[in-house]
């Protein structure tokens, strides 16, 4: 029986908390593909096989060992309804790809959403770990060890050459995916954001938006994730990441104090007109509302607006993509008012209120 109970509540454990550089790194997740020998992978099998890899893992969820990490939810994708996948997909719970796979897909999440071990996605099993702030090595030594588990009770595709394989080529070796979501306005306002960018694609990084792979880089939000994952071990990619990453944050903060010594009036300016907006507008797209809560996010940063928790920034960046806000007014939303309720539901979090 499915457990939806993460779809109730747009907080996950990464939003609730402050990691390392909060300020500027929102996320470190890892994200772990492999694949069951003698299987074939999701793409060519049979509903038989998915079965067949269903029944192996679960098998291994038995194991003791993963009681450490809580209690770990099950979602069959296939008995879930369209709207609470788009929801599992806006909180990073699961991927776009799972979440559009209906034949034998499932999720175990577990109970402070730290952990999703996604099966039958585009490999047999991707194991993610989601950590709040900058904290990537924490997050691949969580990954690691429940790989390791997995790893005790089942075998993998591996070649000796190649390492693990996977559907992707550009996965294969050590199936490793490791990001940071960052936060950029600095950089972007001080128009270094594409040099910066330019240079990371140049070593062995890329940068995609924050639903990963196709999105858009919406509200100063940029996911920095590694490219390379054949020809490097785990811990070469993770400390490469990290370099860069504490590169990246020199960069912002020094960018900020720019901003605060040289254009502090226009900058304050741009915060307050952002943050009006956000508090009495009547209709706002998606886009604009992602920008404008960037505008106030950095805002709070800088010290320049009180009152107003860092936390209530992550909880409006999912609540208001359309999974969330459709539910949040308990699916009343008719075709072409879903920008009148998102400013409306924006409203409600700053306090404010239209007559």
């Amino acid at each position: 029986m499915n457990d939806l109970r993460f779809t109730e509540q747009p907080f996950s454990h990464w939003m609730r908390t402050a990691g390392n550089e909060s300020e500027i790194v929102i996320s470190s997740r890892v994200r772990i593909a492999r694949n069951l020998q003698k299987h074939p992978f999701p793409l060519l099998a049979t509903n038989q096989h998915l079965e067949e890899v269903q029944q192996e893992l679960r098998q291994v969820l038995k194991d003791p060992r993963l009681k450490a990490y809580g209690v770990l939810h099950p979602i069959q994708l296939s008995e879930t309804d369209d709207l609470n996948k788009k929801m599992l997909v806006e909180k990073h719970l699961i991927s776009p790809s799972l979440a559009n796979e209906s034949r034998n897909g499932a999720v175990y999440i577990s109970e402070d959403e730290s952990l999703s071990i996604m099966v039958n996605e585009e490999d047999h099993l991707r194991i993610q770990c989601l950590y709040p702030g900058f904290q990537i090595k924490e997050a691949w030594e969580k990954a690691s060890a429940v790989d390791d588990i997995f790893e005790d009770h089942v075998t993998y595709a591996f070649d000796d050459k190649r390492g693990y394989l996977t559907s992707c080529p550009t996965n294969v070796g050590t199936g490793l995916r490791a990001s940071v979501m960052m936060h950029l306005p600095a950089l972007v306002l001080t128009q270094q954001i594409n040099r910066i960018l330019s240079a990371v694609s140049q070593i062995g990084l890329t940068v995609r938006g924050i639903y990963g792979e196709g999105s858009e880089a919406m509200g100063n939000l940029f996911q920095i994730s590694n490219q390379i994952t054949l020809g490097q071990s785990e811990a070469e990619i993770i400390d490469n990441l990290r370099s860069v990453v504490l590169q990246i944050i020199g960069h912002e903060k020094a960018a900020r104090e720019r901003l605060m010594s040289e254009s502090r009036l226009r900058v304050t300016d741009r915060v307050m007109r952002s943050f009006g907006i956000l508090s009495y507008a009547a209709v706002i797209d998606s886009k604009e509302a992602a920008q404008r809560l960037s505008d106030v996010r950095l805002g709070i940063n800088l010290g320049l607006i009180d009152g107003i928790a860092p936390q209530t920034m992550n909880e409006l960046m999912v609540l208001t993509q359309p999974g969330f806000l459709y539910k949040s007014f308990n699916g009343k939303i008719e075709a072409g008012e879903m920008d009148m309720y998102r400013a409306k539901l924006i409203r409600q979090k700053l306090g404010k209120s239209l007559k």
